[in-house]
């Protein structure tokens, strides 16, 4: 199962996701970095990403060649990020194939009516436990 972990500024969200990935599921997922900026990409692979890729062509490319994509809900918008998140790359994710699992991070102006303000790390633990039932049930 090929997970992508997409990420963005300083890559402390996608760093967090993937280590707890890589303890929870061990080697039985391989894991994609996809940063929006080197830095980015450069924290998750430290983390424990098994390969990593920065910038929009990356991100384009290979969003619809995994099977879950995982990152905060700012992905799928157009500019967010502090506009690092491109138009192109927001439309590559969103219209990907892949199961989207998105994190809810109101640092990109979207509120999801009924989540409760929760601290990230809530947050990191659901979409873990959502991604190892997706990959059970695949």
């Amino acid at each position: 199962m090929r997970v992508a972990v997409i990420d963005g500024q300083g890559g402390g969200m996608g760093k967090a996701i993937i280590e707890r990935l890589k303890s929870e599921l061990g080697e039985s997922i391989e894991i994609i970095a996809l940063g929006t900026n080197a830095l980015a990409t450069a924290l998750m692979l430290k983390a424990g990403a098994d390969e990593g890729a920065s910038g929009e062509n990356a991100i384009v490319l290979n969003s619809s060649k995994v099977d879950i994509i995982v990152g905060p809900i700012g992905i799928v918008a157009a500019n967010s990020m502090l506009g690092e998140l491109t138009p192109r790359m927001a439309e590559a994710i969103s219209i990907s194939p892949a199961k989207k699992v998105l994190v809810p991070y109101n640092k990109c102006n979207i509120y999801i009516a009924g989540v409760k303000n929760e601290p990230l790390s809530s947050y990191i633990d659901y979409a873990v436990e959502i991604v190892r039932k997706l990959i059970n049930n695949s």
